[in-house]
């Protein structure tokens, strides 16, 4: 059985120097049990789940396997990096698909999640074409 879930809140944690134990007594369980959910012997409920989102200011789609992007959108407009992130997927369509036409007055109130589908889909699109 696949342990992402307890993979991804043991890395993250560490990678934000969080100890064990430190974010067991933030979420108000033991770091044995803490400990379980980081080695999948057992899983945290769903509430939890996001609360351990929010104290490591990351999605719960990152920590279920959903996405690979830890970050969530508020933590990006927050530090800044949401509107890199938007530029970053603009030049990306740009650059990769040069014969697409953007529309890009169209797409000018998309966040850089939407944008980041808009090139997926686009993606997507051409490779059926292959």
């Amino acid at each position: 059985m696949d342990n992402i879930l307890g993979k991804r809140i043991r890395a993250t944690r560490d990678k934000k120097n969080i100890k064990q134990n430190e974010l067991a007594k933030v979420l108000g369980v033991t770091p044995y049990q803490l400990s379980r959910y980081e080695t999948g012997k057992t899983k945290p409920d769903p509430d939890l789940i996001a609360d351990i989102a929010d104290h490591l200011e990351v999605t719960t789609d990152y920590l279920l396997g959903r996405t690979d992007t830890p970050e969530s959108f508020q933590y990006l407009q927050a530090s800044g990096r949401a509107n890199r992130r938007l530029d970053y997927y603009k030049d990306k369509i740009a650059t990769e698909y040069p014969d697409v036409d953007l529309m890009f007055k169209d797409l000018e109130s998309f966040t850089a999640e939407e944008m980041k589908e808009v090139y997926e889909y686009i993606k997507f699109k051409k490779s059926q074409k292959k």
